[in-house]
């Protein structure tokens, strides 16, 4: 799992609380400065100045906005009805950075500023990020667990293609995203399948230690176990 964390550059603020209303107000453009009532309301103990609100976003068609818009389209009909989701849309305010590294460099050097970036980027770049309100009225802070646990409550249907987006997980970050491994349940080759089977494996068991130190969550045991399970059903013809 990967989180998409909305990170911001505000002098003096080093926790921002966000709900999907706000979120989705910034990124519409009818949230445009940062002592608005609504941002106001959420950190009654954080001075927020009198400041425009920079919305930077991807320049270039990409997975991360897939996923962000997705969440925004998910939570606000506003967003839904006007901008919509996908790899590409047309934003309605903004200016764009190309790549994830592109937008942290941008929100890096624009004050008050705010964009979308995987959670490693945001992370390196030492940007601030905001702590978010998840579907069950928690405030929630991106991390590694707060990923992995978008996955609790989630109904796995039998191809475990599935969303983790806005989870109804009481400790979920909701901006959450899945990664997945497309193969073929049958092969000619049995000496491939089982090097791709043994691969596969290590990848979900001794191999999680790369994905963490990358910036994505493991998997939970239940959706571990139910992998392992499709992996284990590869076959030859």
């Amino acid at each position: 799992f990967g989180a998409v964390v909305p990170a911001y550059n505000l002098e003096g603020v080093e926790e921002l609380k966000l709900d999907p209303e706000t979120l989705a107000g910034i990124f519409l453009g009818s949230i445009g400065t940062w002592n608005d009532p609504a941002l106001v309301a959420l950190n009654p103990d954080v001075e927020l100045p009198d400041q425009a609100i920079q919305v930077v976003h991807r320049s270039d068609s990409s997975g991360t906005t897939s996923i962000f818009t997705g969440y925004l389209d998910q939570v606000s009909a506003e967003w839904a009805e006007e901008v919509g989701k996908g790899k590409e849309v047309t934003w309605p305010v903004g200016i764009g950075g190309q790549g994830n590294d592109g937008v942290a460099a941008v929100v890096q050097q624009q004050a008050g500023s705010i964009g979308y970036v995987e959670l490693s980027y945001a992370t390196e770049s030492g940007l601030p990020m905001v702590t978010l309100k998840n579907q069950a009225g928690n405030f929630v802070a991106p991390s590694l667990d707060s990923t992995s646990a978008a996955a609790v409550g989630v109904e796995f249907p039998e191809d475990l293609r599935f969303s983790a987006s806005n989870s109804t997980g009481t400790e979920a970050y909701p901006i959450v995203g899945a990664t997945w491994i497309l193969v073929f349940d049958k092969m000619k080759d049995a000496a491939k399948v089982e090097v791709l089977k043994a691969w596969l494996t290590w990848s979900l068991n001794d191999g999680t230690w790369l994905a963490e130190e990358l910036g994505y969550a493991p998997l939970s045991d239940e959706l571990k176990a139910l992998s392992l399970e499709k992996i284990g059903s590869i076959s030859t013809f």
